[in-house]
């Protein structure tokens, strides 16, 4: 008890104190997890054989993001990503498989044991790759899309390799039963059934898991939750994945896909959050033990004999499967970000590699010092993933200042208006219409060619161009327009607009979108006439609906939120007198005093309000 204890400690500590070091650096929390490994492992010796065993246990962190994710996905989702999934994620594997099968054969490498590693360095690290596309923001874009679609092909994929190793060793080198170990009985019961038998129970078992999300989820969760105890909602979301993966385990296939398949079935449940609030502290905590254990597993003894070789294999795998990833994004037809993304994002080893390599050994087909280079080479390569990120960002970075220096020239603007709208996005758009179906003659200008050419097939005729350049305000006809709508997306851009265009004509009235308070103060500075926070009406209209939604009449909520509107935008003058470019509002401390005040005028005029509503009903 007290040496798990110890270890317990060591592991918590070592990630407190570098976790958020790496995350305040901008280097992502899985290089943080690594790297607390590896100073528990290599470094001072702290950690030992244990990490063995807790890989295998915080491997179950891989299975619960891939429930977690299948929750995100609604079944029509996943379809239309079916031909990525096939297409692009097939193709990579099977690339690849044969792209490093054919390098190990060549430089005179048995083919069993080139294809097995072929196969198991095909493979990518869902849980890192995922971690770091999440907390990036990266998953949903496009690139992140097709980089899920072939993480999801890896796992389903790992099944036929699992099958198709024991076909490769030779029978002299097969474990007997005696030397593996004997089996679990029910696992023993499942491997002495017939084939056709054994494909009928999985196919039944994946029937059964697609048919108990859709028909007893409901009944069950309602039931669990009756009791009232919070804990219970932990308890069945554990035992709904834990079932899941071990079921899957039973015929052979892969946990990780199973649970997805399962959350995929879930995203339409009612309670697809509260099964998400339960399990993601789990997600958490295990897949920072398994990355952890990774760093802890790097055999330094290996790497220390053969420090140049193992770097060179690691550099080389890396090599090799971002030339396969980027002819596969090019075949593809991706672009920019999405292809510097798909190429670097997945260019390590991943988690089942380790699986496959115990696996091929225990069949006989790797030898043991094989398997050590090659654990030591996933481990390598994992390891740098944080690194390959950072490549893509700083490629991204400048791909989009190559793209800004290569812009098109701006649109010829051949006629003026009354209003000058600068940004035809959502917010633009909406002015624009109004303004156009009042019949008033506008002008619009965006920087970005795509948005403009949108509209134009709408019938909105616009100019491409930057809205912030003075020579394009003066050619849309500043000096003789009566109202400027400043609605770029840029705060500092919307700044320059506007203290440009006051400099110029001092009675024309400008109209600003705002991102928020502070850029309410900006704006107010530079000259803008009216300014508007861009969620504040809508939040004001939310607000106004919850209120209608908890017992008031129309009239009440409507007289509420008039007053509130009214009281807030006066207070917004108040405190822009206050504020101090470059210093921080919470450190204003006439500001915060102000602030104070006005929430306190703010409540009374709320109740005062109440009281007439009050009045007024008793008065009927």
């Amino acid at each position: 008890m007290e040496n798990l204890l110890l270890q317990a400690t060591y592991y918590l500590g070592a990630a407190v104190l570098l976790v958020p070091l790496t995350v305040r650096f901008g280097l992502g929390s899985v290089l943080g997890y690594l790297a607390a490994g590896l100073l528990l492992g290599p470094v001072l010796g702290l950690a030992g054989q244990e990490s063995h065993d807790l890989q295998h246990f915080a491997e179950f962190g891989v299975v619960v993001m891939l429930f977690l994710i299948g929750l995100e996905l609604q079944p029509r989702a996943l379809w239309d990503m079916r031909h990525r999934l096939l297409g692009l994620g097939g193709v990579q594997v099977v690339l690849t498989t044969a792209a490093i099968a054919g390098i190990l054969i060549g430089i005179g490498e048995k083919w069993q044991i080139a294809l097995t590693l072929g196969a198991l360095f095909s493979l990518s690290s869902t849980a890192i790759v995922l971690q770091t596309l999440t907390e990036k923001g990266l998953l949903r874009s496009p690139g992140g899309r097709s980089v899920f679609s072939v993480l999801l092909a890896q796992d389903i994929a790992v099944v036929p390799m699992l099958a198709l190793i024991p076909l490769m060793a030779t029978r002299s080198a097969a474990p007997s039963t005696a030397e593996s170990g004997a089996a679990e009985p029910l696992l023993s019961i499942v491997q002495s059934l017939p084939g056709w038998a054994v494909t009928a129970l999985t196919l039944g078992i994946v029937a059964g898991i697609v048919l108990t999300g859709h028909f007893l989820t409901r009944p069950v969760f309602r039931f669990v939750h009756a009791a009232r105890l919070p804990e219970m909602g932990t308890f069945i979301s554990l035992l709904m994945v834990i079932g899941i993966a071990f079921l899957m385990m039973l015929v052979g296939l892969s946990p990780a896909l199973g649970t997805f398949i399962a959350g995929v079935v879930l995203a339409n449940s009612e309670f697809r959050h509260q099964i998400e609030a339960d399990l993601k502290p789990f997600k958490g905590i295990l897949l920072g033990l398994f990355f952890m254990t990774v760093g802890v597993s790097i055999d330094v003894g290996v790497l220390s004999s053969q420090p140049l070789r193992i770097l060179g294999l690691t550099l080389a795998l890396i090599a090799t499967k971002a030339l396969v990833l980027l002819g596969l994004a090019l075949l593809f037809r991706m672009k920019g970000k999405e292809r510097t993304l798909f190429t670097l994002s997945l260019a390590q080893g991943g988690e089942f590699g380790f699986l496959i390599v115990s696996f091929a050994v225990a069949q006989g087909i790797l030898p043991q010092i094989e398997a050590q280079r090659a654990l030591l080479v996933i481990s390598l390569s994992m390891l740098l993933t944080p690194l390959l990120f950072s490549i893509h960002d700083w490629l991204a970075r400048h791909h989009a200042r190559r793209s800004k220096d290569k812009d098109a020239p701006p649109d010829e603007i051949d006629e003026q208006g009354d209003v000058i709208i600068a940004g035809i996005g959502r917010f633009g758009q909406v002015v624009n219409r109004m303004a156009r179906s009042a019949g008033l003659s506008t002008v619009v200008l965006d920087a970005d060619a795509a948005t403009v050419d949108r509209m134009r097939r709408f019938g909105v005729k616009g100019y491409f161009g930057d809205p912030s350049r003075p020579d394009l305000l003066l050619a849309a006809g500043l000096k003789t327009a009566q109202v400027l709508v400043v609605a770029v997306d840029n705060p500092a851009n919307a700044i320059r607009i506007v203290e440009f265009a006051r400099q110029l004509r001092p009675d024309l009235h400008i109209v600003a979108r705002a991102y928020d308070r502070v850029n309410v103060y900006e704006l107010y500075r530079v000259g803008a006439n009216d300014i508007v926070r861009e969620t504040f009406d809508s939040s004001i209209r939310a607000g106004r609906y919850v209120l209608e939604n908890m017992g008031f009449t129309e009239y009440e909520a409507a007289q509420f939120s008039q007053t509130y509107f009214r009281v807030d935008r006066a207070a917004m003058r108040d405190l822009a007198e206050l504020w101090e470019p470059g210093k921080p509002v919470h450190l204003n401390e006439a500001y915060i005093a102000r602030a104070r005040q006005l929430d306190e005028d703010l409540r009374t005029a709320l109740l005062d309000d109440q009281d007439e509503i009050s009045a007024n009903k008793a008065a009927q």
